[in-house]
């Protein structure tokens, strides 16, 4: 079972079209058979699920949704792309406890989280009728978190972020073993899908 769509309760559909697709999210469908039915679906960049909006898609309270999560490699750089966006995004934070963020503002310190820890580092905004989204910076899974079988990357700037960190790793492997290697796409290629999937890495 894969995660589709998320439904987002708002008040203004033309407004919340315009802040998300101002975002860069993908717009996937603008359908409205009758005045009273209309559903509007984006995408985040990359994303494999989409999120629906309109009239009469939903009972909840326009603004109620909270705790929305997006994941990045780069927290500082998607910061900076929500911002020229218009989300008015939060600073980097971290969370005091740890292991996620609280719920609302509590227990959240500022800055990236000081060891660099990956799922450590957050950022937070909200679209015009106050519904939440978090921002998480996730660089290196936990051991089991993916399929290495479905190994996909969101853009050519997240492959490219990738590869980079291949190539770090491939620098110190050739230091070990004190040659340099033929076979480095091969260690490469076993490097980023371990690196996603969290199972051990090539040495």
């Amino acid at each position: 079972m894969k995660l589709e769509v998320v439904v987002v309760p708002v008040s203004d559909v033309d407004r919340a079209k315009g802040f998300y697709t101002g975002l860069g999210w993908r717009l996937d469908a603008d359908v409205a058979p009758d005045d009273t039915f209309r559903v509007v679906q984006v995408t985040p960049p990359g994303s494999p699920a989409s999120v629906i909006f309109g009239t009469a898609v939903t009972e909840q309270a326009p603004g109620t949704a909270r705790g929305l999560q997006l994941i990045v490699d780069d927290i500082t750089a998607a910061r900076e792309e929500l911002a020229k966006g218009g989300a008015e995004p939060s600073e980097v934070f971290h969370d005091a406890g740890g292991v996620f963020h609280h719920a609302g503002t509590d227990a959240r310190v500022p800055g990236r989280d000081p060891d660099g820890t990956s799922y450590g580092s957050f950022v937070s905004f909200a679209d015009p009728d106050g519904n939440g989204w978090l921002l998480q910076e996730i660089t290196d899974r936990l051991p089991g978190r993916l399929d290495p079988s479905t190994t996909a990357y969101s853009s050519a700037d997240d492959l490219a972020s990738a590869m980079r960190r291949a190539a770090a790793a491939h620098g110190e492997h050739e230091a070990r073993i004190g040659a340099e290697d033929p076979d480095w796409p091969s260690w490469y290629a076993a490097y980023m899908v371990s690196e996603q999937a969290g199972t051990p890495r090539p040495i």
